[in-house]
């Protein structure tokens, strides 16, 4: 064989093996990239939560940027129960998963304005896309200002969750009413909610939800419980207790608890978990974890779901509940609307049904405290879905509808203090849907309360420093 045949050959060896490799290496970077949200859901979900919001809500041992996010999924941390992922998915799929974490981590930037200090001079001036309010100081120095009523006379009623209950007139001055029932003021126990009877002004009733102690075998033991009670002069007259949510227990959390009366005159009650969602919620024998409704008398209305049903209670309305920190009416429709805290993640509004089951814990959009899911389905038939859920969790408070024309442009929305990011969300309501959503009054301070006061203003209640506010357009 001649040598430029030889060569020959060799060259296009050469170019066929350049070109094989050119090929097998384009061929690699043409693979189509998995979509990051499948495979998260695939490889990442069962030890993560179904959200990927509600995953990234959480503080990151190391680090939340890109080039780390990539480092941990591809090398893992074994000692910690995270796998190495580098010899099983694709750098590029690796690199897109880091992507789609990135972008979810926005939903917890949206609230960095919490970080901030409210720098106005004097009385504060707060601007939503619509109205611009100032506040006024009605009252200061609670501890934690949970329930609020307003009288005719333009005087208040407030809760005070460490065990007081203040009137505080026109002139601010607050009054200490003596004679409400002890409370166990520790963790989130207290004195919580108040409700006017729908016809205050003939029979004077006033209702008090709190944390009742009780002492068995030498332990503290506690539950939600309901008095109404007259007030006359500074005195909290002829108590009458008229419902407890049995069983007692030895936790200190999830306690609820709203009080409304809906236009029927029936109240309406929530009552937490009790931190004890493996038991209470789904079980219809117990009457924690549920919305129940009673007659204002602590009678049971007998077209109630559970009336007769076995063991189950007869002022039971709706089950499947967490932790209820917002209750009121649509003064229009007559629904009674509710939020609750979701654990990390999963905050929910509901309409409550008679009969319903809201899901907890069998269904949830939130992961949770320690980062592991509770669950790993968000939907099941013959289980509630939310009108609308916040991940990350605001800690949804105090709730209320915009009622009168002092805030034209907010009639008919819903207000719902969150406690996490020291504001108020306002909820555009449709058709019982929510259509859109602003935070106002950011910075406020940890939101409390929100209420229609009978003056038709907003009020609102913080925790730190410890005041109410009224919300004046200006």
């Amino acid at each position: 064989m001649s040598s430029v045949k030889k060569i020959s050959i060799s060259l296009l060896a050469v170019f066929f093996s350049f070109g094989f490799s050119i090929a097998k290496h384009s061929n690699i970077h043409s693979r189509v990239v998995e979509d990051p949200l499948k495979i998260y859901t695939e490889k990442c979900a069962s030890c993560h939560g179904e959200k990927v919001e509600a995953f990234v809500d959480r503080k990151w041992k190391h680090g939340n940027k890109k080039d780390d996010l990539i480092k941990s999924i591809s090398k893992g941390y074994t000692d910690f129960g995270m796998p190495a992922w580098g010899e099983v998915i694709p750098q590029q799929e690796i690199v897109a998963v880091a992507d789609l974490i990135v972008e979810s981590l926005k939903t917890v930037e949206q609230y960095s304005f919490a970080k901030e200090k409210n720098k106005s001079a004097g009385p504060a001036i707060f601007k939503s896309t619509s109205i611009t309010v100032g506040v006024d100081t009605i009252a200061t120095g609670f501890t934690s200002p949970w329930g609020f009523e307003q009288l005719a006379d333009g005087s208040f009623l407030i809760t005070d969750r460490s065990g007081e209950l203040y009137k505080v007139g026109a002139d601010k001055n607050k009054i200490r009413i003596e004679g409400i029932p002890d409370v166990v003021a520790e963790g989130q126990g207290g004195l919580l909610d108040i409700a006017l009877h729908p016809k205050y002004a003939e029979n004077g009733w006033v209702y008090l939800s709190y944390s009742k102690l009780k002492v068995e075998d030498g332990k503290k033991l506690t539950a939600t419980a309901v008095v109404r009670g007259k007030i006359k002069g500074n005195q909290f007259t002829e108590s009458q207790e008229i419902f407890e949510a049995l069983p007692y227990t030895n936790t200190r959390h999830h306690y609820g608890s709203r009080l409304v009366f809906d236009k029927k005159g029936y109240l309406f009650i929530s009552v937490g978990d009790r931190g004890q969602e493996k038991i209470f919620p789904q079980d219809v024998e117990t009457q924690h974890g549920k919305i129940h409704r009673i007659n204002d008398d602590g009678t049971i209305p007998s077209d109630n779901p559970f009336v007769g049903k076995g063991k189950a209670y007869p002022s039971i309305y709706a089950y499947g509940i967490r932790n209820p920190q917002g209750m009121t009416m649509d003064p229009t429709t007559g629904l009674i609307w509710e939020s609750e805290h979701g654990p990390r993640g999963g905050d929910e509004l509901n309409i409550i049904s008679s009969g319903a089951n809201y899901g907890w814990p069998v269904i949830s959009y939130g992961i949770n405290y320690d980062g592991k899911p509770i669950t790993s389905i968000s939907k099941k038939e013959g289980m509630e879905q939310p009108i609308t859920y916040w991940i990350p969790s605001i800690a949804p408070s105090g709730l209320t509808f915009v009622t009168g024309d002092k805030y034209p442009e907010w009639k008919g929305n819903i207000m719902a203090g969150s406690l996490r990011f020291n504001y108020v969300n306002r909820c555009v309501v449709k058709n019982n849907k929510v259509v859109s959503q602003e935070k106002i009054l950011l910075n406020v301070g940890r939101v409390r309360n929100v209420e229609m006061g009978k003056d038709g203003y907003l009020y609102v209640a913080v925790e730190g420093p410890g005041a109410v506010y009224r919300l004046k357009p200006l």
